[in-house]
């Protein structure tokens, strides 16, 4: 009996000298969302395989515990669970590969490439939910970022390491208007989140979307909308994770995420199915915290000397600019860019309403002259808004306010100004040039 002892010890201690035994668990119960397993003692966040009984591993996601089990949500949504199924930890999942091995690739929210170009070789990791820092580290934004369209660079100038929303609704410009500007960004590297959108769209992204020029320093991680919410959490989650690593590294980086909505929309189907109340328009606490730590994630690294100036999408349900995220989105950006649906019918494209769009960085990058032609233009466009009605009704008489008349005459001219070509780039200069030289008139 000792020596079956002894034999036994001797096995099991390679076992505790590499850091204990697994916790190997069973699943116990599945609604179709929410899995529950037993003897699976994992931290939330953990990662989880899922051994059906003909060998085929699923992966899932430890998001909370209910006594003694623990709740896992599945990242493959069509796996065929059983009763009593294995479950077995995955370490590599809470990882994000990152390197210069994934430029020009696409990839999904697991980090595997889709491109069809074979294995991404880079042995290097980073956190997916990032490294939390200090924020006396964050560097102050001082520098203009050329975004190659001329009524942004002219009229909501951009700063490297500033965080940009642009609001619309549905079908109003969004995705054209990111890829205009990722076109004719000034950045050393361009990561892409393409998070919830149609399949169809996603292949007409890169093939419209992304010249080879531009595909060759870009990373996309894309996630079609009919995938599982935790996988297009992650998808958000790695592409930032992506950014921060070139950030590390001392590089320029944009990092553009269509959209924060869809990313927010995951985290409700999430934050329901663990019994979370729901707030304002069914969002429950957690998706309105959500976007915060993910936008707070980008900005300027004092250490490295790297940036990321993001882009977020943001779809305004019904053109309600009221709506919850476009709210907590507003709050935590550093400025946000408004597509009017009326100036798309009129088709004013790229259809800026520069009256309620923001740039809370431009005051303290741009020259006085450009600042003071760029104040001129706002007023001249508030006036003509403020009084559209009375004016399209024939209310107004001519000769009432000097204001008014000037923006009545030069209506044309400033929606001129806004429309650009989506193959076309304006450069900052240029930019600026055509606003003061149009405002000294």
């Amino acid at each position: 009996m000792s020596l079956a002892l002894d034999q036994a010890r001797q096995m099991l201690a390679p076992v505790h000298i590499a850091g204990g035994p697994r916790r190997i668990g069973r699943l116990a119960a599945y609604d179709g969302l929410m899995m529950e397993a037993t003897g699976f003692s994992r931290p939330i966040g953990a990662g989880a395989r899922i051994i059906a009984a003909d060998g085929h591993a699923a992966r899932a996601e430890v998001v909370g515990f209910k006594g003694s089990r623990s709740l896992l949500m599945a990242l493959d949504g069509d796996a065929a669970h059983a009763a009593g199924a294995r479950v077995e930890p995955d370490s590599s999942s809470s990882l994000a590969d990152v390197g210069p091995a994934l430029l020009g690739r696409v990839v999904d929210a697991l980090g595997r490439p889709l491109d069809g170009l074979g294995p991404i070789a880079t042995a290097e990791s980073w956190p997916l939910a990032g490294r939390r820092g200090n924020p006396l580290d964050r560097g102050r934004v001082t520098q203009i970022f050329d975004t190659g369209v001329r009524a942004i660079n002219a009229l909501l100038t951009a700063g490297v390491g500033q965080r940009i929303a642009i609001v619309a609704g549905s079908g109003v410009g969004k995705s054209v208007l990111m890829g205009q500007m990722m076109v004719g960004a000034d950045a050393d590297v361009i990561v892409v989140g393409l998070i919830g959108e149609r399949g169809r769209e996603v292949s007409d992204f890169l093939a419209t979307k992304l010249p080879p020029e531009v595909r060759r320093k870009a990373v996309v991680v894309a996630v079609p909308a009919d995938h599982a919410p935790l996988l297009r959490l992650r998808a958000a989650m790695r592409a930032t994770a992506i950014a921060e690593d070139f950030r590390a590294r001392g590089l320029k980086v944009l990092l553009l995420l269509d959209s924060l909505t869809r990313i927010a929309h995951a985290q409700r189907e999430i934050g329901l199915s663990l019994g979370e109340p729901p707030t304002v328009k069914g969002y429950p606490p957690s998706a309105l915290g959500l976007i915060p730590r993910l936008v707070e994630r980008a900005g300027a690294d004092s250490m490295s000397g790297g940036s990321i100036t993001a882009l977020y999408t943001v779809l305004a349900d019904g053109d309600d600019a009221d709506d919850p995220i476009v709210d907590a989105t507003r709050a935590i950006v550093d400025g946000h860019i408004i597509l009017s649906r009326g100036l798309s019918e009129q088709g004013v494209f790229p259809a800026i309403d520069v009256g309620r769009s923001l740039s809370r960085v431009m005051a303290d990058i741009v020259e006085p002259d450009h600042a003071e032609a760029a104040a001129v233009f706002r007023r001249l466009w508030s006036a003509f808004e403020e009084n559209r009605d009375l004016i399209l009704m024939g209310a107004y008489s001519a000769g009432s306010d000097p204001l008014i008349d000037a923006a009545i005459v030069r209506r044309p001219e400033i929606l001129e100004f806004l429309k650009q070509a989506p193959e076309e780039r304006a450069n900052f200069a240029d930019s600026v040039a055509d606003l003061t030289g149009m405002m000294a008139i």
